[in-house]
C-alpha cells in the first residue's frame, strides 16, 4: 500500500503524530483542519518533531530522512480535497460525543466508498457515534498512546457492526507503520489500556489516602520496580516467570491476591488526597516546568524505542 493516500482529520498533537507515522511508512498524507493557520503550525511542528526524531536516532536516515518524510505530508482546509482518493481516514478531533457524531456524519458523506474511517478517541465507544451512518460497517476506533510516534500500542475497538475485514485491514496497516495493535473483541468502557491504567491509579490513590506511603514512593515503586518489568513483558508473562507457570502462581498466591483486591473499592479523586498528590508532584515538576518534563519524557521514550528496535 506504499504511496497510497491516507487522510488525517484534525491537526492537533495526536493528528500530527499520526501524520508522521503514516508518512514515515511511505504513505502520502493529507492533514485536514478548518483553520489554515492551524495547518501551517501543524506542518511546522511536524518538521521540528521529525528533525528531533532524526537527531535522537528514532528515524533511520540510512533508509529515509526527515525531509523526505515531511514532503509526504500536505495540509488542507478543504474536506473533499483532503479525503479524495484516501483508502483510510484517521479522525483526531477533541473528546466530545456530539462533535464526534457531527464529524463522522461529515466524513460518511465525503469519504470514498469502502474507505475505512478510524477514530483516535480514548474513551468513546464507536457505537455511540457511528450507529446511524451509511458507512458504519467501515468505522472503527484506532486509539494510540501519547506520544504515538514513540509508544507503539494502538487499541482497535470495533462496534457491533464493524466488518471483520475492516478490523483485519486496520490491524495490518498498524503493523505496516510500525505500531503494535491489540484488538478488543467487544466494546467496553475505557477500552483495554485505560482500564489497566485506572486499576493501578486507583490502588495508588488508596495507598496514599490510607497513609500507607507517600505519592513520591508510589511513583518510585512503579518507575524503579513494576515499570522496568512491564517495559519488556506484561502482567501474565510476569507471573508465569515468577513461578512454575501461571497455574503454579495462582495456587501459591491467588487467594491472597483475591483477599487484597476485596479490600479495594473506588475512591473519590478529589479533596485532601488530590491536594496532597498535586503538591507532591509539583515539588518534583512545577506546573510551569511541565513542558520541559514532557521533552525529557519523550527523549527517554525515544531511547527505549531505539533499544527495542535495534
Amino acid at each position: 500500500m506504499e504511496g497510497k493516500k491516507i487522510s488525517v482529520v484534525g491537526s492537533g498533537l495526536i493528528g500530527r503524530c499520526w501524520a508522521i507515522l503514516f508518512a514515515k511508512a511511505g504513505f502520502q498524507v493529507s492533514m485536514y483542519d478548518v483553520d489554515q493557520v492551524q495547518i501551517k503550525n501543524a506542518l511546522e511542528t511536524c518538521k521540528t518533531q521529525l528533525k528531533k526524531m532524526e537527531e535522537d536516532g528514532v528515524i533511520d536516515n540510512k533508509k529515509v530522512n526527515s525531509e523526505e518524510i515531511l514532503r509526504k505530508i500536505t495540509g488542507s482546509t478543504n474536506l473533499n480535497e483532503a479525503l479524495s482518493n484516501s483508502f483510510y481516514i484517521q479522525e483526531c478531533t477533541p473528546e466530545n460525543l456530539e462533535l464526534k457524531k457531527q464529524v463522522f456524519s461529515e466524513l460518511s458523506k465525503n469519504a470514498d466508498e469502502g474507505t475505512i474511517v478510524a477514530s483516535s478517541t480514548s474513551c468513546l465507544m464507536p457505537s455511540l457515534f457511528t450507529e446511524n451512518l451509511s458507512n458504519r460497517s467501515h468505522c472503527i476506533v484506532a486509539h494510540p498512546v501519547n506520544p504515538p510516534h514513540l509508544v507503539p500500542l494502538v487499541e482497535l475497538v470495533p462496534s457491533p457492526w464493524t466488518d471483520v475485514d475492516v478490523i483485519e485491514k486496520t490491524k495490518k496497516l498498524m503493523i505496516q507503520i510500525g505500531q503494535s495493535p491489540v484488538v478488543a473483541k467487544k466494546e467496553v468502557n475505557g477500552f483495554i489500556l485505560n482500564r489497566l491504567q485506572y486499576a493501578l491509579l486507583m490502588e495508588a490513590w488508596r495507598l496514599v489516602e490510607d497513609g500507607v506511603c507517600s505519592p513520591e514512593d508510589v511513583d518510585l515503586t512503579v518507575s524503579k520496580g513494576l515499570g522496568l518489568r512491564y517495559a519488556i513483558m506484561g502482567p501474565f508473562e510476569t507471573i508465569h516467570l515468577n513461578a512454575t507457570g501461571v497455574k503454579d502462581y495462582c495456587e501459591r498466591y491467588g487467594s491472597n491476591i483475591e483477599n487484597i483486591c476485596k479490600e479495594g473499592g473506588a475512591r473519590a479523586m478529589s479533596g485532601k488526597t488530590a491536594e496532597k498528590i498535586h503538591e507532591a508532584m509539583c515539588n518534583i515538576v512545577p506546573v510551569d516546568k511541565l513542558e520541559d518534563r514532557r521533552v525529557w519524557r519523550d527523549t527517554k521514550l525515544g531511547e527505549l524505542f531505539k533499544l527495542e528496535h535495534h
